[in-house]
């Protein structure tokens, strides 16, 4: 309590967060944990059926193939994109013209601005087969135009490279601001022990960065699970099978079925899922920092 009275402004200044994430996040998931439990009726009386509803989920081929689909997609997502930045970062670290550097921080960066709306047009326009970027140097080179938005092969590849496109600026300067913030006394100590650049960038610059690398691992392993505005701009018919994941699972049936119970159900194991791969991936990061 004398805590409570010393710092009662800046308490103050934290309720409305809190009271924002008890109405709009810990309400909602408490609701919707009940209606997982009933066969839910927008008017009317919703039964309460237990696991029925679970156990539906569980039984649907739909969703096992969503969630086969989600982790290959966010799966991608996570470790193919998980280098990508750090090799950006470290050759821009190298680059000695300022004025360079900036230009390229800033295009590469701005994709991470766009919407998906956005980024999913400018993809499926360039990838178009009449009038696209791509298919024009094609059949400039006397090949044949590809249909990438039918071909099934290509679609979770393209769902991979267009997710890591957009966000590989951000995750760049991330890792450029940890590159900044070590200390140069490192450096000087290995040139006088006669290491070259690339002994630098292996044994100092790179070890450095771990602490960046298990934040950003984790933050993107929490979202492999919830992809869907760049599936739901970027799918269509011819791909749907090899594309929908488990939240367009669940917008299938909660929002165009209006089946709120399944979609409630297939919501907390996606939650529950995520928990998991949370868990596990913190208890291996801790063991590689041990180590």
């Amino acid at each position: 309590m004398k805590i409570l009275r010393e710092k009662a402004w800046l308490y103050l200044m934290i309720l409305p967060v809190v009271i924002y994430f008890l109405l709009f996040s810990y309400y909602p998931l408490i609701r919707g944990f009940i209606i997982s439990l009933q066969d839910f009726k927008l008017i009317g009386d919703s039964p309460f059926i237990g696991f029925e509803n679970y156990v539906t989920v569980l039984k649907d081929p739909v969703f096992w193939r969503a969630m086969v689909n989600t982790l290959i997609i966010g799966g991608g997502i996570l470790f193919i994109g998980f280098a990508f930045p750090i090799i950006v970062a470290i050759s821009l670290n190298e680059v000695i013209s300022t004025t360079f550097k900036k230009i390229t921080q800033m295009i590469i960066y701005l994709p991470h601005l766009f919407s998906w709306v956005i980024v999913g047009g400018i993809w499926i326009y360039m990838l178009a087969p009449d009038g696209g970027v791509v298919n024009e140097i094609i059949k400039y080179f006397g090949g044949e135009p590809i249909y990438f938005f039918t071909r099934g092969w290509l679609a979770q590849p393209l769902m991979i490279f267009t997710a890591i496109w957009k966000d590989m600026g951000f995750l760049c300067i991330l890792y450029l601001a940890a590159i900044v913030g070590i200390s140069p006394e490192l450096y000087e100590a290995a040139k006088i022990d006669g290491a070259t650049r690339w002994q630098e960038i292996r044994h100092i610059m790179i070890p450095q960065l771990y602490p960046t690398m298990i934040v950003v691992f984790l933050l993107n392993l929490l979202g492999v699970l919830k992809i869907f505005d760049q599936i739901f701009i970027m799918r269509n018919s011819s791909i749907a099978s090899k594309v929908d994941v488990l939240m367009i699972y669940t917008y299938e049936k909660g929002i165009n079925q209006f089946d709120m119970g399944i979609a409630t159900a297939a919501s907390f194991i996606v939650i529950v899922a995520t928990l998991v791969l949370a868990l596990i991936a913190r208890k291996i990061t801790r063991y590689g920092e041990e180590v």
